[in-house]
């Protein structure tokens, strides 16, 4: 049986908001919050791929200390920006 939609984005919500350490909780809890529920398709795919990464890698390249995988780069981007905007306000 497939996914409903709602329980889909409940659920990546979830693990957004859980994460291994508190920056990233802090940093994809409100990514999620905000944006989620715009995701659709191959872009909500790519972020539930996101999310099976490690954290402490996640933390590197949202930061850019490491330059993400290519794959990531464009959603770590946006991310990041969410993040900084977050940050000022």
């Amino acid at each position: 049986m497939s996914e409903l939609p709602e329980h889909r984005l409940k659920r990546l919500s979830m693990r957004s908001h859980r994460r291994g350490i508190k920056e990233m909780d802090i940093i994809l809890g409100r990514y999620a919050d905000d944006m989620l529920a715009g995701l659709e398709g191959t872009a909500l795919d790519l972020y539930e791929a996101l999310l099976e990464e490690n954290d402490q890698d996640l933390y590197q390249w949202v930061t850019g200390q490491v330059p993400a995988p290519a794959r990531f780069s464009g959603l770590m981007g946006e991310i990041a920006r969410h993040a900084e905007a977050a940050a000022k306000g």
